[in-house]
């Protein structure tokens, strides 16, 4: 079996596409009264993500580089959530006013509550108000300031409402009504959606065993898709032998993150000598690999990352790029009438056996100027398992069984 993949370079063409970077959902917002509970919620619900970018004209590489730009931003902050838990706190209240003062630049009609019968405001002894890093108490309600991995930030009040995804509506969800709102993160989006582990994201609120997305690649023009409670199941039975099943693992410092074993990986042949600490939870809370679908690339720690560009460096027939030009740590020269280079194999080894073995679009990158990079970077510290390489692979949580499942899709096709 071949220790390579043929990298076509047909990509290089310009084109609107959709990186992936942070995944937003415009729900509809009802105000009936005729609710479907919690409980009732026996198949879940599907949901289609549109990227933030999508309707710019950016080529590909340069919608790469503007995700980069927001997931190394958001990287940085992940790292720093890691290491110690925030102490912000808001030193003077502020005037609330409906709608919001400062707005994102969203599509959608912004929302006011004064026109929702379900609208309530959550009080200050809320259970969701007391899992806020930082919040502050006028007149009985909970008002928040909130920072997100990207650098962008919102400051409201928290209510709940009726969120309705498809023709499933979903009662009493808590969320953060933002008045005062600034950065680029939520440009072209109503909102953002947490999906991780803690009390105040969309997937703990709403109790359900699974979830899980399938992100298309960076050059299609089909939107993605969030499918959560028992829609998110694998068929096991004509999936089976390439599902991928590894272990999730808890970091006690940072109990949103989910966490992976990564122990080893391979370029090509070559298993390389990474130290098996080099990827270990350590017990300070720094360290370890999580899987975020909000940063772009995969980073991984320092000398895991030299040692992955130095068999790249040896394995690819091509002379390296020394520009520094696209904002990535490794590129190649691409001869012009190249219609396609061949790359190493890149495996990922997880916890269990859980060998993934990602095909060359889910690594590689190439644009119109004569370069072929790596889409991967190096951290300090703690390593994170980013989108790009996420691509066309149904990503399922099973948060019951604490395990994470990784089955090769066609994500477009969903």
């Amino acid at each position: 079996m071949s220790s390579f993949h043929h990298f076509s370079l047909s990509s290089m063409a310009l084109t609107l596409v959709l990186p992936l970077v942070l995944l937003f959902v415009s729900p509809a917002v009802s105000t009936s009264r005729n609710l479907i509970g919690h409980q009732n919620m026996k198949t879940g619900f599907q949901v289609t993500l549109k990227h933030v970018d999508s309707g710019g004209n950016f080529t590909k590489f340069e919608l790469l580089q503007r995700a980069m730009k927001r997931g190394r931003k958001r990287m940085e902050r992940l790292y720093a959530m890691a290491l110690a838990a925030s102490d912000a706190s808001m030193e003077a209240p502020f005037m609330l006013e409906m709608p919001c003062k400062q707005c994102f630049n969203q599509p959608t009609p912004i929302f006011d509550p004064t026109k929702s019968s379900s609208f309530s405001k959550l009080s200050c002894s809320s259970d969701l108000c007391s899992a806020l890093p930082s919040s502050s108490c006028t007149d009985g309600s909970c008002e928040y300031l909130y920072t997100y991995g990207d650098y962008s930030s919102t400051q409201g009040f928290m209510a709940t409402e009726t969120f309705t995804f498809g023709k499933v509506s979903v009662p009493k969800v808590g969320f953060g009504c933002g008045l005062e709102n600034e950065g680029g993160g939520f440009d072209q989006g109503g909102g953002l959606m947490g999906l991780g582990r803690g009390p105040l994201s969309l997937i703990s609120q709403l109790k359900e065993p699974k979830f899980s997305y399938c992100l298309t690649s960076i050059d299609s023009t089909k939107t993605s898709t969030l499918l959560v409670g028992s829609v998110a199941s694998l068929n096991t039975s004509s999936q089976m032998d390439s599902i991928k099943t590894t272990p999730l693992t808890k970091n006690p410092s940072s109990p949103s993150f989910y966490y992976l074993s990564l122990e080893g990986i391979t370029v090509g042949d070559t298993l390389l000598p990474i130290n098996k600490s080099t990827f270990a939870l350590n017990e300070d809370g720094s360290g370890g690999m999580i899987i975020d679908s909000g940063t772009t690339i995969t980073y991984l720690e320092q000398s895991a990352f030299d040692l992955v560009k130095e068999e790249f460096t040896k394995q690819v027939q091509l002379p390296v790029d020394k520009s520094d030009q696209t904002g990535l740590e490794l590129c190649f020269k691409v001869p012009s009438d190249a219609q396609s280079i061949e790359v190493p194999k890149l495996i990922f080894h997880f916890e269990d056996g859980a060998d993934l073995d990602l095909p060359g679009e889910n690594y590689i990158i190439s644009d119109s100027s004569g370069v072929a990079c790596l889409a991967m970077g190096s951290s300090l510290g703690m390593s994170i398992f980013g989108n790009y390489q996420q691509q066309n692979i149904l990503v399922v949580h099973d948060l019951v069984k604490e395990t994470i499942s990784f089955v090769p899709e066609k994500c477009d096709q969903l």
